[in-house]
């Protein structure tokens, strides 16, 4: 990727545009029972292609922003057995470590917080620069979470309890 971009665009700080993806999707039977879009995130990220080791990021996700493929699971999902929104507002993300895999692909390791509870988790995560703007770089990342690690009831309503976190979109240089 470094070949690609040049000169000291990436040793800025980036934040997700709003016409960015953060959400979850949750599976069942292999089957997609629930997808969900966070629509106010706080993002920031030092990225540089050419100094990985030194990248951060941190999000902050209003739970309540929450909007959801189907809106009569919404109270199942923000009630106390799962997201418990009257009591936790936010899901947080705060990087340890970018490893480079080559190639624009990272491995994006660092704590989640979801309900109180820290777990580390690891993001496969694309950066590539756009095209068509050498201030934009597109992003793709996920992660899948175990519900229950993060003090969610298990076997609610058919909800699986594996649950992939997805972000789709751009950076934008600040």
């Amino acid at each position: 990727m470094s070949s690609i971009v040049t000169g000291s665009a990436f040793a800025q700080s980036w934040t997700l545009t709003p016409q960015s993806d953060v959400g979850f999707e949750i599976k069942s039977m292999g089957l997609t029972v629930l997808k969900a879009k966070f629509n106010q995130v706080q993002s920031t990220m030092q990225f540089d292609a050419k100094a990985p080791q030194n990248a951060s990021t941190h999000f902050v996700l209003d739970v309540d922003s929450l909007s959801f493929s189907k809106p009569l699971l919404k109270k199942l999902i923000m009630g106390e057995d799962l997201f418990y929104a009257a009591k936790y507002k936010t899901v947080k993300f705060k990087s340890t470590q970018f490893k480079d895999l080559g190639n624009g692909k990272y491995n994006v390791m660092g704590n989640l917080t979801l309900r109180g509870v820290t777990k580390p988790v690891t993001f496969a995560t694309t950066f590539k620069p756009s095209a068509s703007n050498v201030n934009l770089l597109e992003v793709q990342s996920s992660a899948v979470i175990n519900r229950s690690d993060f003090g969610m009831r298990k076997g609610i309503g058919g909800v699986g309890e594996k649950v992939n976190l997805q972000l789709s979109g751009h950076c934008a240089v600040n």
